[in-house]
């Protein structure tokens, strides 16, 4: 089976342009995409679910390396969404003076709102990643509402 030369799809022998990517097709057989150059030669469900799995880490590894347009949106989308929870955990660190690697520990004054909320980011971070990894290998594009809109525009939709 022909695959598409720039996306690496499987078209049809007979197609003049890729199901996936609309690319114009020779229509010659083509060897299925090396892996690292186009893809990362993993199925897509499973590709998703690890644009998740180190949050904003893996997520700008798999925007970089993979060029499928579902993985992309995974990829661009823990981008998004892990990058920008993890800037609001530090920001809300050093504004509410707690210290970062005692994981915004209790002062001498005890529970504190800053306290309560730097947590509670870390509620959503968890909640997030599980609910995203799970619809990623389930083949769905679950957007995130502001975020989803901002990594389809970072993955060129």
């Amino acid at each position: 089976m022909p695959y598409c030369s720039k996306c690496g799809a499987q078209v049809t022998g007979q197609s003049g342009f890729c199901p996936q990517c609309g690319a114009p097709q020779a229509g010659a057989e083509g060897a299925p995409p090396t892996v690292g150059a186009k893809q990362s030669g993993l199925s897509e469900n499973v590709a998703g679910l690890l644009c998740y799995a180190v949050g904003w880490i893996t997520g700008l590894i798999f925007l970089l390396i993979d060029r499928r347009p579902s993985v992309r949106f995974h990829a661009a989308q823990s981008l998004v969404v892990f990058g920008g929870l993890h800037l609001l955990r530090v920001v809300f660190a050093f504004a509410f003076g707690m210290s970062w690697w005692l994981g915004g520990g209790v002062g001498w004054t005890g529970v504190s709102f800053g306290f309560l909320l730097f947590h509670l980011i870390g509620l959503v971070s968890l909640i997030l990643w599980i609910l995203l990894m799970v619809k990623a290998y389930q083949g769905e594009r679950f957007k995130v509402p502001v975020a989803g809109d901002l990594a389809e525009s970072l993955a060129g939709k």
